[in-house]
């Protein structure tokens, strides 16, 4: 059978559905770049080469992400409209680390990142339990179900710079190298941010499509010639679908299976780097 830009039929099939399976993490717990990630590193696409194709087609399922939260994001948006500068400004970090430190430096540098992303995966459900009876323990303590979302009724302004300072250097990571920088984030908002977990998460998703989208962007503008066009298209149409369903049917999954799946490819992706 005659490859389609490169790829085979069955090649494009397997990155459509790791898009699926991307697009419904995202939305759920993130990390959904541990995915297709090492699947188009697994088919000979260059490292930076699959950081920006895969950076490009995620825009879609980060956007059907986001508008599955939506009930969790009302009452947020005074909060998210402060938190976007930064994100703006250290995705545009990340995206000009990327494109201009040289190729060896990535492939230095993401098995780490990897490793990371990896630690967080497997620990995020103990962390999940952490920030849930924290918000709980809170919430008592104020004697309502959940506290005030909006950000300068809860925050100091020392708290509120470290939550900015957060999300600048979340975006940086995130700009540079996407994998698992929802979990990441999360984590650091439940540590710092007086709130419900699927709250957080609501406004993790939004801050983490500004991301996407304004490094994808750059490297559209950039960098074009140094995207894989037709593994754009594959992850867009399958991380749309899997953002979609996940965020409405996603929590019905096994988080165990999920969690073995991204650790396994994870490991794939390390292996494939170093061996190139």
């Amino acid at each position: 059978m005659e490859p389609i830009l490169g790829m085979e039929l069955w090649q494009i099939a397997l990155i459509v559905l790791a898009g699926i399976g991307a697009g419904g993490i995202n939305a759920v717990v993130g990390s959904g770049t541990l995915i297709t990630f090492p699947a188009l590193v697994a088919f000979g696409v260059p490292p930076v080469v699959s950081t920006m194709s895969n950076a490009v087609g995620l825009i879609p399922g980060n956007i059907a992400s986001s508008f599955g939260y939506r009930e969790e994001l009302r009452g947020q948006w005074r909060r998210i409209l402060g938190f976007v500068p930064a994100s703006l400004l250290g995705s545009l970090t990340g995206a000009y680390l990327l494109l201009h430190l040289p190729e060896d430096a990535f492939e230095t540098i993401v098995p780490v990142l990897l490793v990371v992303a990896l630690i967080m995966v497997v620990g995020q459900p103990a962390l999940s339990r952490y920030l849930k009876n924290r918000s709980l323990r809170r919430a008592e303590r104020a004697g309502r179900e959940h506290v005030a979302a909006s950000v300068g009724d809860t925050l100091s302004t020392g708290r509120y710079l470290a939550v900015l300072l957060v999300v600048f250097l979340t975006a940086i990571y995130g700009g540079y190298f996407a994998a698992a920088q929802g979990i990441i984030l999360i984590a650091l908002l439940g540590l710092l941010l007086p709130d419900d977990l699927q709250r957080l998460n609501g406004l993790k998703n939004v801050l983490v499509l500004v991301v996407n989208t304004v490094s994808a962007s750059t490297y559209i503008i950039v960098g074009h010639d140094r995207i894989s066009w037709i593994a754009v298209i594959c992850i867009a149409v399958g991380s749309l679908i899997g953002g979609y369903f996940g965020a409405r049917i996603g929590r019905k999954f096994s988080p165990v299976l999920l969690r073995t799946i991204i650790v396994i490819l994870g490991l794939v992706a390390i292996w494939r780097i170093l061996a190139l």
